[in-house]
């Protein structure tokens, strides 16, 4: 299943830097935030995140925020399991949720991972709106906790049958439990199992008394290597602590369902990985903190997550812009009108436009009433649009929303997923669709 985000340790020795044979206490993995000196910079990029943030949530309604967040969570889950090379199609995915399984085990397998992270994405985020209503900043803050830690990975595993969670030397992985013995990945020896609530509890006491601001940003950034390099779990590192650090800009109101750094830290596997491993490293002599561990390798650590966060940001605010949507939204009529021939009218552009510029909703005869269109045919476009996932409504007679469907993704948010995209024209492939219609553009923009 997974390996771990700690990838690697370098043990070449540096200039005043301890050697440590075996990891038992604390002080062995300062430092944990950086030094004075080499935090403003952080900060000052923290706050340009956290202002983009907010403007692309105040911008964008409830209805975007909840149509999208259920793709974004198929989407998430998909990156997250690529970086462990257990992802699937997004099509298997999308299968998974309608509980429609392979009969190959490992892809069936794959599935269930998948599953289990939209799942457990989506309960998480629930539980901490709930104690964000109910004790402010502290919820944030509780992410922090040991107790917190185990939640989120036997959220993560706990549905899973127990040949999913067989690791490699015969053991079965129990969900929720901290390791009870020690582990090597790589050349990096984690914490022995007996000093491990040792470090979560400095993990917490530092990172979570931080206040709410940019720091508090910045401390998220590092707590992500810092408990990664601590490896709690047998196994499910990676995941835990890729959701973890979602759910903490959640919890700050940073992501409002509309990105998440999962997507970014896919996009740039390498470099995630590569600085994640020299995050790992000793302290490289006198100018380079006063911890044991590299504060350098710390701080490029830091800088390649806010940069990772500000990309994605600043790409959502362009896929999410109005004007920009209206040509988008032609482009997947016209594919539908021409080439899946499901009953979808081009007419449907002005009302369509009209809900997601909006984000509010229509009741039917409004819609009917903006296509143009005699009622006989307006009813027919109506309920193909429904069946096709571009309208959604809670009932059969209830108000019309802005609906997002997978197969429409190239169209409205072309390169927000690239591999569903691509997967959509397979499909399309396999079904004797044709291509996009001549004249419809699905030129991607910058990412």
């Amino acid at each position: 299943m997974d390996f771990s985000l700690a990838i690697f340790t370098h043990t070449i020795a540096h200039v005043n830097s301890q050697i440590i044979q075996q990891y038992d206490s604390p002080h062995q993995f300062e430092p944990l935030m950086p030094a004075e000196p080499m935090l403003a910079p952080l900060l000052e990029k923290a706050g340009d995140l956290m202002r983009k943030a907010t403007a692309l949530g105040a911008a964008s309604g409830k209805t975007a925020q909840t149509e999208l967040r259920k793709l974004l969570r198929s989407m998430n889950s998909y990156y997250t399991n690529r970086i462990e090379g257990e992802h699937t199609r997004p099509s298997d995915i999308e299968r998974a949720l309608q509980q429609d399984f392979s009969a190959n085990a490992d892809l069936a397998r794959k599935q269930r991972l998948a599953v289990a992270h939209i799942r457990t994405e989506a309960l998480c985020e629930g539980q901490v709106d709930r104690k964000l209503e109910a004790y402010g900043p502290e919820a944030a803050r509780w992410l922090y906790s040991p107790e917190a830690l185990i939640w989120l990975h036997k959220e993560l595993f706990r549905d899973l049958p127990s040949d999913d969670l067989r690791l490699a030397d015969g053991s079965t992985l129990v969900p929720g439990e901290l390791r009870q013995r020690g582990v090597a990945v790589g050349r990096h020896e984690a914490p022995t199992a007996q000093s491990l609530p040792r470090f979560i509890e400095r993990w917490q006491q530092v990172y979570g008394s931080i206040r709410r601001g940019e720091a508090s940003v910045v401390a998220l950034a590092a707590a992500h290597h810092r408990l990664a390099w601590t490896h709690p779990f047998l196994d499910g590192n990676g995941r835990v602590t890729r959701l973890h650090t979602h759910l903490l800009l959640h919890a700050w109101g940073l992501t409002g369902g509309l990105w998440s750094p999962l997507r970014g830290y896919a996009r740039t596997e390498s470099k995630y990985k590569a600085l994640l491993q020299a995050a790992d490293e000793h302290r490289r002599g006198d100018l380079d903190g006063r911890g044991n561990l590299t504060q350098a390798g710390l701080v490029q650590w830091i800088e390649y997550t806010l940069e990772v966060c500000l990309d994605q940001v600043e790409f959502m605010a362009r896929q999410l812009d109005v004007q920009g949507m209206q040509d988008r939204i032609r482009a997947a009529l016209a594919y539908e009108t021409a080439a899946v021939k499901s009953g979808v009218r081009e007419e449907a552009l002005l009302p369509l436009h009209y809900l997601f510029a909006t984000q509010g909703e229509l009741g039917r005869a409004q819609f009917k009433a903006m296509t143009g269109l005699g009622e006989r045919v307006a009813t027919a476009t109506l309920s193909a649009l429904l069946a096709r996932g571009f309208l959604t409504t809670d009932s059969p007679y209830g108000s019309l929303r802005f609906g997002i469907p997978r197969h429409a993704l190239r169209f409205y948010f072309p390169a927000l997923w690239p591999e569903a995209e691509q997967d959509q024209d397979l499909l399309d492939g396999e079904v004797g669709l044709t291509a996009v219609p001549r004249g419809t553009s699905r030129r991607s923009p910058p990412v």
